[in-house]
């Protein structure tokens, strides 16, 4: 194996932003830290959106957060963290931001965009040598890594919307 070059620090970086900032966006859902409201009063805001059990569907979104977000920071199990990310994000799409229009400014979904597509961009060329999948024989980008992301992105966030 090569030495890590400039892309890897780059693949790095990227991972490491968005995915220890949506590890954080979990982990005020899960433990009412960073500014969370926790999982009781999150919990509500679902059921409000027509999440029900409400606290359930917090629990889902938290951990898929908290959980995709810390393995697409390390470069672990990568396409699932790529589409863990994904589903949270159409998610956030269909129930919150959409009816917004574009921009975060105004409510819309802007932000959620661009962190679907930085996760799907990841699955698609790979996380970079200085990730743990480097480790084992999966998760190194390609076709098939992306079209796992965006697939299982997409069918969970259609069984969690109930489409």
């Amino acid at each position: 194996m090569a030495s890590p070059g400039a892309a890897d620090c780059g693949l790095l970086l990227i991972r490491l932003t968005f995915g220890l900032l949506m590890a954080g966006h979990g982990a005020q859902k899960l433990f009412g830290i960073f500014g969370g409201t926790g999982l009781a009063a999150t919990g509500k805001g679902f059921a409000a959106l027509g999440f029900h059990p409400g606290e359930v569907f917090a629990l889902i979104a938290g951990l898929t957060e908290f959980g995709g977000g810390l393995c697409f920071a390390l470069g672990l199990l990568t396409p699932l963290a790529a589409a863990a990310l994904i589903g949270v994000m159409i998610n956030a799409m269909v129930t919150v931001t959409g009816a917004h229009g574009l921009w975060a400014t105004h409510g819309g979904v802007e932000y959620n965009v661009v962190i679907a597509i930085v996760a799907l961009s990841i699955a698609f060329t790979g996380p970079g040598q200085l990730a743990v999948d480097r480790l084992f024989p999966w998760g190194r980008g390609g076709w098939a890594d992306g079209a796992v992301a965006l697939g299982l992105g997409g069918i969970a966030s259609a069984i969690t919307l109930n489409l």
